[in-house]
Order: C-alpha cells, then structure tokens, then sequence
C-alpha cells in the first residue's frame, strides 16, 4: 500500500458513464480511502457531468474538471494531468477508464509498487494477465497493437497500449510536456514511450481486463488505425532527435524510490 506521506490522485476521464460513476467512486473509496478522485468529463450529454458534480458537492475529496467538448482520450488525460499536478501537488497520479474494466481491488497493489519505480503498469500481456468477455475484434486489435507498438519504437513494455497506470507525479509532469492527443491506443503509447526516453524504472503488474458492462465501448476501427500511422511517426521524430536519450528501462535501485 502506498505510504502515508504519499498524496495520491486518481484521474477518471469520463464520456457518457452516467450509471458507473457514483459506484466506481465508492469502490475508488473502499479500497484507497485518502485519494483525491479527479473527474474530467468531456461535456457527456448523458448526464454524467452532473454526477460528478453531485458526488463532489457531497465528498471533499471527489472534484470534477468540466471540458467543453469531445477532444479525444488524449487531450483529456492532458488537461486532467495538468490540472491536478497545479491543483493538489500529489506524490502519485493514477489513471484509469471510468467503465469497470480496470479491477479497483488491484489498486494497493500498484501503488505499492510505485514506491520502488516511477511507472507501474496494469499488464494484460505479462503471466497472469488476461482478458474477459472480449470479442474476437478487440482481442486481435489490442493485441496487434502491443505488438506493432513494440515493433516501433523498440520497448520491452509487453502492453503498451494500458490504460491503467501508475506515475510518479514528477515523472508525469516531464513526460506530459509534450503534445498528447488522439486516440486511446496512441496516447497510452506515446506516454509510455515518453516516460522511457526520459529513464523511467518501469514495472508491468498483471490484471484481467473485462469488457464493460454498462454503456458503450469507446473502441473503434478509427482509433486503431490512427495509430497504425502516427506510430511510425511518433518513432521517426523520436530516432532522429539527436538530443533525445536512448530508450531504456531501468532496474530499481536497492533502496527503492522513496520521497
């Protein structure tokens, strides 16, 4: 489990997640009781906004980050980052889907791990990790992806394309200095890549990802295959900045990575 010392903000991008909101919240709750939960709502016409504003009227420790519009997975993590680096100076930021296929019980666990790395990801593709309830689509596309992703830009990280992670908040704040934006695939990866470039020590912790229950998957064929291009891109521009450190992921140092 984390220890006290650590501030520990949990950033819930929200699209249309009107019934998951308020009982993730109260999971978020049981099983990490000192986070700040920050909610950041791209403008849901189904309500979700109000929510979250209701559930923050009632707790201090639930806020709620209103965007005008639907920008994509990646400006809103962004501005979310951003914002709660400036708002609540936290240790630790966690970021995670708001629809219930990111298991809030493995919580503790990551965030134990965070006090010996500077990012910990929930692994779908390391042993013990896994899917549930996904169709024959998602699992080649998600798949493909790691892969293609790895192919690239050259990663040992075996799920490049998670969602669900773990920062070290000055770890976050150098890696998000850069732009951003798009789909889901392309931002979990290029941060990832980011963190790499900059020698993070990175840990991969397995979970089962299940397929959501309520709602609408965001998952499209135009996602992945905004990443099948920008990819290439995003390794291109990064091999020939001859300023940027080689990528590499570090092993722990014995005492750990404490603050």
């Amino acid at each position: 489990m984390a220890k006290q010392e650590n501030r520990v903000v949990v950033c819930l991008p929200t699209y249309n997640e009107k019934d998951n909101l308020a009982p993730l919240v109260r999971d978020i709750q049981r099983v990490v009781p000192e986070a700040l939960i920050l909610v950041i709502d791209d403008a849901s016409p189904d309500g979700t906004g109000l929510v979250a504003d209701a559930l923050a009227g009632q707790d201090a420790r639930i806020m709620v980050l209103h965007r005008k519009a639907k920008e994509g997975l990646g400006r809103a993590y962004s501005a979310g980052f951003a914002y709660a680096l400036e708002q609540f100076q936290p240790t630790i930021i966690v970021q995670m889907d708001a629809d219930f296929s990111h298991p809030v019980d493995i919580l503790p666990a990551l965030l134990d791990k965070i006090n010996d790395y500077d990012l910990v990801i929930a692994s779908r593709y390391v042993p013990g990790g896994g899917t549930e309830n996904w169709n024959i689509f998602r699992r080649l596309i998600s798949r493909f992806g790691s892969f293609y992703a790895r192919w690239w830009l050259g990663l040992p990280v075996r799920d490049l394309t998670s969602g669900f992670k773990v920062w070290r908040s000055d770890l976050l704040a150098r890696t998000i200095q850069g732009p951003f934006a798009g789909g889901g695939y392309v931002f979990q990866v290029a941060t990832t890549w980011a963190a790499a470039l900059l020698g993070a020590r990175i840990v991969e912790v397995p979970f089962i990802f299940t397929d959501r229950q309520l709602g609408r998957s965001k998952m499209s064929a135009a996602i992945a295959l905004e990443a099948f291009w920008r990819l290439p891109c995003l390794a291109f521009r990064s091999r020939h900045d001859r300023h940027a450190p080689s990528p590499g992921l570090r092993p722990p140092s014995p005492g750990g990575h404490k603050r």
